[in-house]
């Protein structure tokens, strides 16, 4: 066969497609009405698998993003208020001073006894009143060493962190969280300017920066409020300033609190080294403290744990998705076997011109991809419209990743010659004489 025959075949047969593409446009058009209706389907379908996975996607990166602050290589030690054993002394007033938490001692043995460990950040928090003038915030008070942001993942955005001489002369500095900031001094800059807490002034010389990824501050643990109100002290100067024992009068009790640490922060050298860290520390702890009052946050176990969580929250989702697309396809089975009824006299007038089998089934199947096609279409620009809604209105972080499209209209396309296959065989398998009989 020659390059004129295999050219005039080609020509011939992208000429019986377009004839049979506007002849599948043509019939729907005149059936406007029922294709909306079927097409959907789909549309929701296509839509809500890239919506869903979008939210899904964008709820799990949120939260290693809020994972990863905390430090994959870090440990991260807190103190843990235990059952209070209230002791009356008298009909009107309860004595309490609850001793526990964190020591120093904690910190000289984990560093001369566990290998691998690093760094060490010690910290103290407080609760109290931070005023600027008449503006009064309630915050937390911390106390920490000069390396608490490079620990912590966390840049100062103006200004700068206290040092290590300002550490050990217990100096009256601060920094302070960038949603205390702006609630404190909302015209001025704080810098240079003083706060004051009870009684003592500090001098605020640097400006946190709000943390990324869709959350305004770290959480100290799964569930916790997130601390964004807070004011960052040398450690040295809290403990001049309010010692180890925290003291709240109420109106006819007292109670102390005598803490030393509130919260530890352990850096392991390798990463492989995290978890064997971890057990050795529980176990250092278990031996020295009496009671359970500590608990022990492995970031990086809490990320593989998000990490496997965001798989099995895709899957759900997906699965939920793909069951619309199922409905939708069953809609496209249905119609076009109803279609494929009402055209009986049809197709047989034109078996009985000369039309083969492939060409009836080319034309119903065409018809069925068409519907599909659209109806995928109109699902991914919904399905990207949609998470951009929720973010706007909602704050709540949204993100379409480039192959849920794809892979959305692409089954969206496979359910159309899927569940339009039969309906076309069926119409196929007609006998031209019965079906010029057919009224």
């Amino acid at each position: 066969m020659n390059s004129a025959s295999l050219r005039m075949i080609r020509g011939l047969t992208l000429a019986r497609l377009k004839r049979t593409f506007r002849l599948a446009l043509k019939t729907l058009w005149l059936h406007r009405l029922r294709s909306l209706l079927t097409v959907l389907g789909v549309v929701f379908g296509v839509c809500s698998v890239i919506a869903m996975l979008a939210i899904g996607e964008g709820a799990s990166y949120e939260a290693q993003e809020q994972i990863k602050r905390l430090g994959s290589q870090n440990i991260i030690l807190q103190s843990v208020k235990p059952p209070e054993e209230v002791k009356v002394s008298s009909s009107t007033e309860s004595d309490r001073l609850i001793d526990y938490g964190l020591q120093y001692a904690d910190i000289k043995r984990i560093k001369a006894t566990i290998p691998g460990v690093t760094i060490v950040v010690p910290g103290r928090i407080m609760r109290d009143y931070v005023w600027n003038i008449s503006r009064r915030v309630d915050g937390e008070i911390m106390g920490t060493v000069p390396w608490y942001p490079q620990m912590r993942k966390q840049r100062v955005a103006r200004g700068r962190f206290f040092t290590e001489q300002e550490t050990d002369a217990a100096a009256n500095v601060c920094v302070l969280s960038a949603e205390m900031a702006t609630r404190l001094f909302p015209i001025d800059s704080p810098l240079g300017h003083d706060v004051r807490v009870g009684s003592a002034y500090y001098r605020v010389i640097g400006v946190m920066e709000t943390p990324g990824g869709g959350a305004r501050a770290e959480k100290s643990k799964a569930g916790a409020k997130p601390a964004v109100n807070r004011m960052f002290i040398p450690l040295e100067t809290a403990k001049t300033r309010y010692g180890e024992t925290l003291m709240k009068r109420r109106a006819g009790s007292f109670e102390a609190e005598r803490v030393q640490l509130h919260e530890v922060t352990v850096k392991v050298a390798e990463l492989s080294e995290v978890v064997n860290v971890a057990q050795s520390i529980k176990s250092l702890l278990e031996r020295n403290h009496k009671k359970q009052d500590y608990e022990i946050i492995v970031p990086l176990e809490q990320l593989k744990q998000a990490e496997r969580t965001k798989q099995i929250f895709n899957i759900v989702l997906g699965s939920i998705a793909a069951i619309s697309l199922l409905v939708g396809g069953i809609g496209i089975m249905n119609i076009m076997l109803a279609t494929v009824t009402e055209r009986t006299r049809e197709i047989g007038i034109r078996r009985a011109l000369g039309a083969r089998r492939r060409d009836i089934v080319t034309q119903f199947l065409v018809e069925a991809v068409l519907l599909s096609a659209v109806g995928g279409g109109l699902g991914v620009a919904l399905g990207l419209g949609i998470p951009f809604a929720v973010s706007h209105f909602s704050g709540m972080p949204t993100i379409v990743t480039l192959w849920s499209p794809l892979v959305a209209f692409t089954i969206s396309a496979l359910v159309g010659v899927v569940f339009g296959l039969y309906p076309a065989l069926r119409a196929a398998e007609m006998d031209p004489v019965e079906a010029l009989r057919h009224e």
